[in-house]
Parts: structure tokens; C-alpha cells; sequence
């Protein structure tokens, strides 16, 4: 296992762990960080997302992680995150694809890949299978996610 694998597991492995601290120990300070439910967050948002999502999920997240591959300079993993959806209650079982890029030792750009409507079908029930295709619920998703954030980075 090279130097950027290890760091991939140790990031997944620190999230298994709910440790935020040391998943934000392997980002870069100038990170950047892409998915479809927050769409691009930089820098400290990144890791006050992951922080918000451990303390939401109240101890009740189970991740787990494979097909780590990295290089030099680009890696990825597949990972599944299983968790009760906190507007809802309703079980999620995510299944997600990692990209990422490293620079000086650190991960510097993360971006996560997942089906969307199969998201929105577990999170959200029947409004989920019938309106999360749509850009309009993905952006409204993706509104109110980073509005948390906001209000979670202002309480800190």
C-alpha cells in the first residue's frame, strides 16, 4: 500500500471511527470537496460538513469502505454509507464513489458520485421517487443541506 492508499483508508477509517478530527487531518487546508448533496464546499466547510453529519447521525452511521487504488497524484474508493436520514427517520444505505486528487501529502480534491434518485427514493419515500430525479428537488436538497451547514459553522 502506498502513502496516498493509507491515507484513503485512514481517512474511511477515522469516519467509521465518527473521528472528524482526523478525517480533517487528511485534508489539504485548501481542499475542495464535491458531491450532490452540497454540491462544492471548500477549505473549512469541508470538514465542519463531515463533523455536522457524525453529529447528526447520533452515533448510528455505519460506513464501510473498499477498492481503495491510489497513485502519486490521483486516487479512489467506493464506499457505503448506512444511516437513518435525519429529516425522516427513513434508513439510507448510500452507495458512493470516490474521486480524489493529492497534493504535499493531502488529500486536496474529494468529490463523491451517487444516484441521486435512488438517494432521494430511501430518504424521502414516494415524494422522493416521484420528484427526485428532478432538478428542481436536487437543488432544494442541496439547498437546505447547505443551509444547515451554515447554521451549524455559526453555532460553533
Amino acid at each position: 500500500m502506498n502513502a496516498n492508499e493509507a491515507l484513503i483508508v485512514k481517512f474511511y477509517t477515522a469516519f467509521a471511527n465518527a473521528d472528524a478530527k482526523t478525517m480533517s487531518e487528511c485534508y489539504h487546508p485548501k481542499v475542495h470537496f464535491i458531491d450532490p448533496a452540497f454540491g462544492l464546499l471548500k477549505e473549512e466547510q469541508v470538514s465542519k460538513m463531515w463533523e455536522m453529519l457524525l453529529l447528526k447521525s447520533k452515533g448510528n452511521l455505519k460506513i464501510e469502505f473498499s477498492n481503495v487504488n491510489a497513485d502519486d497524484s490521483t486516487g479512489s474508493a467506493n464506499w457505503i454509507a448506512t444511516y437513518n436520514f435525519s429529516k425522516t427517520n427513513r434508513k439510507v444505505v448510500n452507495k458512493i464513489s470516490a474521486q480524489f486528487i493529492f497534493q504535499d501529502g493531502l488529500i486536496i480534491k474529494h468529490t463523491d458520485s451517487f444516484d441521486v434518485w435512488k438517494w432521494s427514493k430511501q430518504a424521502f419515500g414516494i415524494t422522493g421517487y416521484l420528484l427526485g430525479w428532478t432538478g428542481f428537488f436536487q437543488k432544494k436538497v442541496q439547498s437546505q443541506a447547505l443551509s444547515a451547514l451554515k447554521q451549524f459553522q455559526n453555532a460553533k
